[in-house]
């Protein structure tokens, strides 16, 4: 497995306060910098007021979402409450978390009400890998029939980066709509993910409808640069958005079936099939791990930049709670053992636990939008300023993406007219003073070779019932693509997360 060259991960417990948020402009997390990876892309420039219209105009959700909405914030925000916007452990309720917790980000949520229970780093910008894989089914998945069928290009896969996770896709086999997104679910594979994208209209098409998917969804911690969750310089999520795209995904009976099947049956080309299992260890009790009961999905993932990250739901006694997991230390089942942790004290203190915040509803579905937290206080008088998710600077509420882009794009045009018009005055020519364009991103890491797909394994299943898992093969690894970002080995297993 390789590793990426940069700072090391913070080491960050639960009760304690970890980092501040990176900051609007970062290098990884800025509008500008990044790219959007396949034939003929390059690395984007800061977004320009003309670029931000243009790409709102192209995205048809952009017709009920505001202007601007492919555009995400980065702003520090806090989004379902100011407490949220806080670094580090937020509880209430005078009830202890679970001990030995060392994911960098986590949430604790009830799917029903919304109600985020506990959280840690809630709206840290962190890579996602492939849970951020729920945004893009929760973006396509209703445009075309499951019982559609589709032939594979070679063009549909030739963009696949190397080293990504693989359902075992081949060109010149004709495969349902359904099938490729077992393929998406089961084994996490960008091999399918690209043939239904290019379906939808292309790699960059489906990047911005996920990009204002999110901007309605309100997840604006959410960056897409590929809509596999590959890692990609500037492509960020978060505990916080993560868990709204579980939410909201499970709403649709596609989606919360397909993440919840263990295994089915795969074309294998002519009359052939193989089975595939689910990477989900929880739901198949792989890699010494129990299944854990009550649980319905959701996403799992691994890269060595992002780590291993898991979005979770379970079920109990009527009660349905979510669990965002983002990069554990204690290794590759340690994802998967930290959300049973907090899935089973979420379970047990029903009833004590207050909310510390709020999962919120689409914009397009009556959510609230909402204005800047510290434009709020500063009506209420001087001095009224409210708490900052990186306490060193306004804290946002609810807003939805066109409105943190339009106002950055508005006051960065008036600062510069300014600046110009106090120059010509003092007889200064404006053009003395350049605005210089932040240099390009640097070239990915040439990527490691892809990993074998699935292969035959024995007995077929019913694709689309649950049934008891067979014995996993190998798992598929992602290799890092960002040259610039951190790294994470593997635990003491040596098992490779997906």
């Amino acid at each position: 497995m390789g590793t990426s060259k940069g700072k090391p991960a913070e080491k960050e417990r639960a009760g304690g306060r970890g980092p501040t948020l990176p900051r609007l402009g970062d290098p990884d997390v800025g509008l500008g910098g990044g790219a959007l990876y396949g034939p003929g892309m390059r690395d984007t420039s800061p977004l320009t007021r003309r670029a931000v219209l243009g790409l709102a105009a192209a995205v048809p959700l952009a017709a009920a979402v505001p202007a601007a909405t492919a555009t995400p914030a980065h702003a520090a925000t806090a989004i379902g409450g100011e407490r949220l916007g806080l670094p580090g452990l937020q509880v209430r309720g005078g009830v202890d978390v679970p001990a030995k917790l060392t994911a960098r980000a986590w949430l604790v949520a009830d799917h029903e009400s919304g109600e985020v229970l506990a959280a840690f780093n809630a709206h840290k910008h962190l890579a996602p890998a492939s849970t951020l894989k729920m945004l893009f089914a929760d973006t396509v998945l209703g445009k075309f029939d499951r019982t559609d069928r589709h032939k594979v290009t070679r063009e549909e896969i030739a963009d696949v980066p190397a080293g990504s996770s693989l359902v075992g896709i081949k060109e010149n086999i004709t495969y349902t709509v359904e099938q490729l997104w077992l393929g998406v679910f089961l084994r996490s594979g960008n091999d399918a993910v690209h043939v239904l994208s290019h379906m939808n209209g292309g790699i960059a098409k489906t990047v911005a409808e996920m990009q204002a998917r999110a901007a309605d969804l309100q997840a604006l911690d959410t960056q897409v640069r590929s809509p596999d969750g590959f890692d990609h310089k500037g492509q960020v999520s978060s505990a916080y958005d993560l868990t709204l795209f579980a939410r909201h995904g499970l709403k649709n009976d596609d989606f919360r079936r397909y993440c919840g099947t263990r295994t089915a049956d795969f074309p294998a080309g002519g009359k052939k099939t193989f089975q595939i299992q689910n990477t989900d260890r929880l739901l198949t009790g792989a890699w010494g791990l129990e299944t854990y009961e009550g649980l319905i999905g959701v996403k799992n993932g691994y890269t060595s930049h992002a780590g291993n990250t898991f979005t979770g739901a379970a079920t109990r006694n009527g009660r349905t709670l979510l669990v965002s997991v983002l990069h554990p230390e204690s290794g590759g089942n340690g994802v998967y053992k930290e959300t049973a942790k907090l899935l089973d004290w979420g379970f047990a203190h029903v009833g004590r636990l207050k909310p510390v915040g709020m999962l919120v509803d689409p914009l397009s579905e009556g959510g609230a939008k909402r204005v800047p937290a510290d434009k709020a206080a500063g009506a209420k008088g001087a001095g009224a300023r409210t708490a900052s998710a990186t306490g060193d600077g306004p804290s946002w509420g609810l807003i939805g993406g066109a409105g943190a882009a339009v106002a950055l794009l508005a006051g960065g045009a008036l600062a510069l007219r300014g600046r110009r018009r106090r120059t010509a005055l003092a007889g200064t020519p404006a053009a003395a003073s350049p605005v210089t364009p932040p240099a390009p991103a640097a070239a990915p890491a040439p990527p490691a070779a892809p990993a074998p797909a699935g292969s035959p394994a024995g007995p077929h299943a019913g694709p689309m019932t649950p049934t008891l898992p067979a014995q996993p093969g190998p798992a598929d690894r992602a290799s890092p693509a960002d040259a610039g970002g951190e790294g994470r080995t593997p635990g003491a297993s040596g098992r490779p997360g997906n």
